[in-house]
């Protein structure tokens, strides 16, 4: 009796444990997937931080995003489903015994000020990180341990069929999100944000002090200017940063700052304020932006010129930069300049397209789905793209849930008529095929250990 009770608690623990693992790295791997870009930029971080990031091309930190992001989740979806246990708790603990060191690291040096495990969707401080790290280690040492005592949520026959349709699923979420945007957009620039609100700071809450610092350049000389001693044209603009000067209650948007390029006016304020609607082309560096959709570019701020809205390109390049895009795309739009991690935030595109009207974000595409000639036939007030993403939070949910599990039960579906007519054709030949039709349905059995 009592040995009965002591197996039946280390069952609960393990798979506890386990559905536990299994929650935390599907969540991780989906909004990896869901924002790559966001995760690349993060792991730009690290590695400027390591002094590594001359080290690694863009395109290689985006296929480690993406196979990160994949290895989580597939990881997870392993652990959850019960299946190649061996496979699955040993990756999971040397995971584990390689994050945990490493976010330790983190906390006591903040090279970082965060891990960016969980993306946009949920930060946390270093310290944070690494204490969750110390109790998933835990889980997964346990889960090794004991990974016998795991049940399977699907039978043998259909691990292959949850691996293949789980690393399609992932990869496929990963390709969506680049080619368009974010399917869940948790930044401070997401679609019905109002960016003057996103601004405020409550009522007696002590205002943080930001500075925006230039970066200037005059005959090899490098110097930062403040708004205050902005200097003259004989001056060249090489980059621009926001800095904390004092600490206080800090918005989640307070970095949001135009400066027309032209005469260095700041328009932030007349923009917020405009009643009507209003382009922004944002492209964070021009000179890595993807010149191959700036006819549709053209095109919106042709038809922007034609209705009376207001038309502006965006960037962190300087303004050589915009000379040079301008020319290459023959575009005539004028640009304002905007802190490079601003833009990053504000579309996961270059370039990219958002629309606001009274400082409200109706809309934003990636540079793959701007808007053409064909869907711009009228004021934009008769015209669904300045309705944004009417679908809920829900909606989108269910909807990525169905994407996963539709083909996986179809798939699984397939498997078992293929199953059930084999064995009734087995059965039609008498002597043939039976041990293997036993051994088969043995394998059924969902307790069955590896």
């Amino acid at each position: 009796m009592e040995s009965k009770r002591v197996h039946i608690t280390l069952a609960v623990l393990t798979n506890v444990c386990r559905f536990m693992l299994a929650v935390v790295f599907v969540f991780s791997g989906f909004v990896k997937a869901n924002d790559p870009l966001g995760f690349q930029y993060k792991l730009g971080d690290y590695l400027q931080a390591f002094g590594l990031s001359e080290w690694f091309s863009e395109p290689v930190l985006m296929i480690a995003t993406v196979a990160l992001a994949a290895l989580e989740f597939v990881l997870g979806v392993y652990l959850f489903f019960g299946i190649n246990r061996r496979l699955a708790s040993c990756v999971t603990v040397a995971f584990m015994g390689v994050m945990t060191p490493l976010t330790l690291y983190l906390a006591l040096e903040n090279p970082v000020s965060d891990c960016g495990c969980f993306g946009d969707a949920v930060v946390l401080t270093n310290w944070q990180t690494f204490a969750k790290n110390v109790v998933l280690t835990i889980a997964a040492v346990v889960v090794l341990c004991m990974r016998g005592r795991m049940f399977r949520v699907v039978t043998p026959r259909s691990e292959w069929l949850v691996s293949v349709n789980t690393l399609l699923y992932i990869i496929l979420l990963s390709y969506y999100s680049l080619s368009y945007l974010p399917v869940f957009d948790f930044r401070p620039y997401r679609i019905g944000t109002s960016i003057p609100q996103g601004m405020e700071v409550p009522e007696g809450a002590k205002k943080p002090v930001f500075e925006t610092l230039f970066v200037m350049e005059k005959e090899g000389e490098r110097r930062e200017f403040s708004l205050d001693n902005y200097p003259d044209s004989t001056w060249t603009y090489v980059d621009r940063k926001t800095v904390m000067k004092e600490l206080g209650y800090e918005p989640p948007i307070h970095d949001f700052a135009l400066l027309r390029m032209a005469d260095g006016e700041d328009i932030t304020g007349q923009l917020l304020a405009d009643s009507g609607y209003t382009f922004l082309m944002v492209a964070h560096q021009l000179e890595k932006a993807d010149d191959s959709y700036s006819d549709l570019l053209n095109e919106v701020y042709d038809y922007s010129r034609k209705h009376g809205y207001t038309f502006y390109g965006l960037t962190a390049s300087t303004e050589e930069m915009v000379e040079q895009w301008l020319d290459r795309t023959g575009g005539e739009y004028p640009f304002c300049n905007v802190d490079d991690i601003t833009l990053k935030t504000m579309v996961r595109s270059n370039p990219g397209l958002m629309l606001l009207k009274g400082g409200v974000v109706l809309n934003k595409w990636a540079n793959g789905n701007i808007p053409d000639e064909y869907q711009l036939t009228a004021p934009l007030e008769l015209l669904p793209l300045a309705q944004g993403d009417v679908r809920g939070k829900g909606v989108k949910i269910a909807t990525c849930i169905m994407w996963f599990l539709i083909p996986l039960l179809l798939i699984s579906l397939l498997d078992r008529i293929c199953f059930f007519y084999k064995r009734g054709r087995e059965k039609r030949l008498p002597g043939d095929g039976q041990e293997e039709i036993s051994e088969e349905e043995n394998n059924i059995n969902p307790l069955i250990k590896d």
